[in-house]
């Protein structure tokens, strides 16, 4: 009975502090709770909608390149650098790109290299931006990381820059392909619908035309 009236005593006296524990621990298993799958998933045209919007668009004689690390230590911020160079994961419901319905598409912050689009970006309802699929397949690829106690997940990379970009888990909306692409805002550069030309990613603005 001593041990039950400290334990409300410090729950009482530190409500706060404990419920926000509690919350933080809730939403961080929200990310790892779904376990790594087979990674032939990714590619099944069953589970794959069959049609990505823009994969007609994207124009494979540009070229992307990764800066060395002494120049990405100075252009990218600190939460930058550790989300894509360390695979750090930011806060959620705390970084830029987590609730922005802004149409665009969203480019590797360390190349520009574009990966995915604001058309197919939901509400996953776990603080960090989530997309149904990339811009192109061609433009991430996929490998298993995690470990015994957390459990296996997919991780997703920028095939150019190997930029950490975050996980990609078989949860997302079925009726548009079932994956949900779970990314850091960190690792994203927005680029709006309507600068797109301006920016040199011309060939996107098809894209966002068509719904107008």
């Amino acid at each position: 009975m001593r041990q039950d009236k400290r334990f409300w005593y410090h729950f009482n006296k530190n409500g706060p502090l404990a419920l926000g524990f509690i919350l933080v621990s809730a939403l961080a298993f929200a990310d790892t709770k779904p376990r790594v799958f087979d990674e032939n998933i990714i590619k099944d045209s069953k589970i794959l909608p069959k049609h990505s919007p823009s994969n007609f668009m994207m124009n494979e004689k540009k070229t992307y390149k990764k800066p060395p690390q002494e120049t990405l230590r100075k252009t990218l911020t600190p939460e930058q650098y550790e989300v894509t160079q360390q695979e750090g994961t930011e806060r959620p419901f705390q970084n830029p790109f987590w609730n922005s319905h802004s149409e665009g598409i969203y480019v590797d912050v360390v190349t520009g290299e574009p990966l995915f689009s604001s058309i197919d970006k939901f509400d996953s309802g776990t603080g960090w931006p989530s997309f149904t699929q990339p811009l192109s397949q061609k433009a991430v690829t996929e490998r298993t990381d995690g470990n015994e106690l957390l459990g296996k997940r997919t991780e997703v990379r920028s095939k150019t820059g190997d930029s950490h970009l975050g996980h990609v888990f078989p949860d997302g909306p079925p009726d548009k392909g079932g994956l949900r692409y779970c990314i850091n805002s960190a690792s994203l550069k927005f680029i709006p619908a309507e600068k797109l030309k301006e920016s040199g990613y011309e060939e996107f603005i098809p894209l966002f035309s068509k719904k107008k």
